[in-house]
């Protein structure tokens, strides 16, 4: 099982980038059900049959993809379209039950609406696609700064400056520059 190079983002960046490219090959850990378990497993959305929720989490992360690069809704708003939220109180707590029309549809549905309250908290302009070339990840700049440009700086960030020294230096070596 190869593991996605950035993780630890909020829930709906985390699905988003369980796909990514690597040596010329889109890689995609939800493919290998061990991956796909462990995703799981990681943001407590481990529940019978997990392979059943392998299409409707695909669907999701497209939908998600779509949104933030983009700008089209209607696939998170179909994903939303499988679930509702019953609120309720229970002796003074205020509650929350997700009502589905398939259970296959929960972490799918969980993660859209994870997507709404990162759009509803983040600071404008902070849900980001690395700069890295080729780089398809996403991030949540929480830089005291906002101004993060890669996913990691060991890979994307670092491959970056590298390319950018090299052209300094070439063009330096060259004459008339």
């Amino acid at each position: 099982m190869v593991r996605r190079p950035l993780t630890g983002e909020p829930l709906p960046l985390d699905l988003v980038n369980t796909r990514w490219p690597a040596d010329g090959v889109m890689l995609d850990e939800l493919d290998d059900p061990a991956g796909l378990e462990g995703w799981l497993r990681e943001h407590g959305l481990v529940g019978d049959g997990s392979e059943r929720c392998l299409e409707p989490l695909k669907t999701a992360r497209a939908a998600i993809r779509r949104s933030l690069e983009q700008g089209d809704d209607d696939g998170v708003n179909a994903v939303l379209a499988h679930g509702r939220l019953h609120l309720s109180l229970r002796n003074g707590t205020p509650a929350e039950h997700v009502e589905l029309d398939d259970e296959a549809w929960r972490p799918a549905w969980l993660a859209a609406r994870a997507y709404l309250d990162l759009l509803s908290t983040a600071p404008p302009g902070r849900l980001r696609r690395c700069d890295g070339t080729g780089c398809v990840l996403w991030f949540l700049d929480t830089s005291r700064n906002g101004r993060r440009r890669w996913c990691s700086m060991t890979g994307c960030g670092n491959r970056a400056k590298v390319k950018a020294h090299y052209d300094r230096t070439t063009k330096a070596d060259q004459p008339g520059g």
